[in-house]
């Protein structure tokens, strides 16, 4: 099979703890063809969608750091492949956020002819923080607003610490716990997340979310893969600290999913089956559903190196499996409309 990765410069990751690092090494290992591009390798050419991409095959059999040096030493080599993005068997959109918004604009056309890990329009209406909202019942109380006055008042009347999260964004990265301890503070920072000085009409909408004391135990990375639970890990924030994100500081333990985290998985797999979200990572603190990860979800290598599993496999067999059952649908079709042409 022919897989792609588009994702950001390969130079800039470290394999050992990297999520598509792992998936490209076990479809190395497999025998596949592997391919790697960025968002700007994207183009259009005679009203087809070419990529202009690196074959980053390479020898299987090797560990991973040595496979990692291979594979970098074919991006020195400047040879591109320029190829249709439709002769592709499966392509893994794992750029991190923001989101290349062109890049999936100029892939949407083609979505049913390839395989994607996750597809376009998914990514575009899940990549926000306000996809959680489809739960209203599996998440914190939740306000978004770009009028400081009205949540401060918010902040005001709930009569307890709640969080600051801009809407978009990962790794924890803004988010910060307010309460009405500090007011002057808090008054500053809410006018600076909304860009208050702006017209009401430029302002930046902001997330504010009830505070869980569950939080301090910290949070659990759950990741799903076509809707089912395919593995967990529990986050710890590091001392003085409230994110337990792995880029904030976090440090990762073995975890058990509970009863109601297997409910609020159950809850959210028929939406994420529809918007065609196929792999994601989900982070829930005690009972309730804080986010859902569709862009890049990590978690992978800890958690191998927690359960002694290698949960890479399960998604690349997955990915085999639906590029079968669409290589079986296109050829039903195909003799379908022969048939029909038959004199």
């Amino acid at each position: 099979m022919k897989i792609a990765f588009l994702m950001d410069k390969l130079q800039s990751i470290d394999p050992a703890f990297e999520t598509t690092s792992h998936l490209m090494y076990e479809c190395n290992q497999r025998g596949h063809n592997v391919y790697f591009l960025e968002p700007h390798d994207i183009y259009i050419r005679r009203n087809a969608v070419v990529a202009r991409m690196y074959n980053i095959t390479v020898s299987a059999g090797m560990a991973m750091p040595e496979y990692w040096q291979a594979l970098i030493e074919c991006l020195k080599k400047e040879d591109r492949i320029f190829e249709t993005v439709t002769e592709l068997d499966a392509l893994f959109l794992r750029k991190d956020p923001p989101l290349n918004y062109q890049s999936l604009e100029f892939l949407a056309p083609v979505g049913h002819k390839v395989f994607m890990i996750n597809r376009t329009d998914g990514q575009i209406i899940a990549n926000s923080k306000l996809y959680a909202l489809n739960f209203p019942n599996s998440i914190p109380e939740t306000h978004v607003s770009r009028d400081p006055k009205r949540l401060i008042r918010i902040i005001e009347g709930f009569g307890g610490a709640m969080v600051v999260k801009p809407l978009q964004g990962f790794g924890g990265e803004g988010i910060i716990k307010v309460s009405t301890r500090d007011r002057e503070n808090l008054i500053s920072l809410i006018h600076y997340y909304t860009r208050a000085s702006h017209p009401y009409e430029e302002r930046v909408p902001i997330m504010v979310q009830e505070y869980l004391e569950a939080a301090r135990e910290g949070d659990v990375r759950i990741l799903m893969l076509d809707g089912e639970i395919l593995g967990a890990m529990r986050r710890v924030p590091k001392e003085g600290e409230f994110r337990a994100n792995v880029k904030a500081g976090g440090t990762v333990m073995p975890h058990t999913i509970t009863p109601q985290q297997q409910f609020i998985c159950a809850t959210i797999k028929d939406r994420l089956s529809q918007d065609g979200l196929h792999f994601v990572g989900i982070d829930v603190i005690g009972d309730k559903l804080i986010e859902i990860n569709c862009v890049s979800p990590g978690g992978i290598p800890r958690i191998n190196m927690l359960d002694g599993v290698k949960l890479e496999t399960k998604v690349i067999d997955f990915v085999e499996r639906k590029v079968r059952e669409r290589a079986a649908e296109l050829d039903a079709s195909t003799g379908e409309a022969r048939a029909q042409n038959v004199p």
